[in-house]
């Protein structure tokens, strides 16, 4: 998950760019949000953008999380389809892992190719404190890349979601259980909150990710 480019083109005062987050521009079958903006100039107007705002970032699933939420300037669609009775026929299901170092879980999608996406309204930038990255890449140091070193600021942009939602919306149940298993495991350590899991199986009962290619890289 290393990225190529210095890490100060990819990081300003208040947040940077993770490497786990690169997928979603560089990775054709991530499954979820694909974005087509310049990495840079990205990190940038997510900082003009989130001053604008007042700085308020919005409390995530642990204290180490957050959240900020801004209009969609990459035009990117929505990572997320709701399931009906005329598409159900088009939803593709395998194994897949985001990253060699992970276990292979249970999916399900779209092909973008197969259903009409359209263009979201804001997007979802998840954020995850620097302090907490550091202790996942020690517990899983191939994932973070050889020399590469994380930016000296407070928060890493982890993942971004494209929705029509200006607030938060499920993980996957299957990335809630990823995070109990621990952070050797690829996740944060985070035990499971059985109302949020509910919820979240009640959320994605009801909708798939979208991907680009025939199947995506991991949930």
């Amino acid at each position: 998950m290393a990225t190529s480019q210095p890490s100060q083109f990819l990081s300003g005062d208040t947040f940077f760019l993770d490497g786990f987050a690169l997928r979603q521009w560089d990775d054709p079958n991530y499954g979820g949000t694909r974005i087509n903006f310049d990495k840079k100039q990205f990190v940038e107007q997510v900082h003009q953008l989130f001053n604008e705002s007042g700085g308020r970032l919005v409390d995530g699933y642990a204290p180490f999380c957050k959240h900020i939420f801004v209009p969609n300037f990459v035009g990117a669609k929505v990572g997320a389809l709701e399931i009906t009775d005329s598409n159900r026929h088009l939803l593709g299901s395998g194994y897949t892992r985001r990253r060699p170092e992970e276990l292979a879980v249970l999916s399900r999608w779209f092909k973008a190719k197969d259903v009409e996406v359209p263009e979201a309204a804001y997007l979802d930038l998840i954020l995850y404190s620097r302090e907490q990255l550091v202790k996942e890449y020690a517990a899983m140091p191939s994932a973070k890349g050889e020399g590469v070193e994380l930016p000296n600021v407070p928060w890493g942009i982890i993942s971004v979601k494209a929705q029509n939602e200006p607030f938060e919306t499920p993980m996957q149940p299957i990335t809630m259980l990823r995070n109990a298993l621990g952070r050797e495991e690829g996740g944060s350590g985070v035990p499971i909150d059985k109302e949020a899991y509910n919820k979240s199986v009640e959320y994605w009962e009801h909708h798939a990710t979208i991907v680009a290619g025939d199947r995506p890289n991991g949930e």
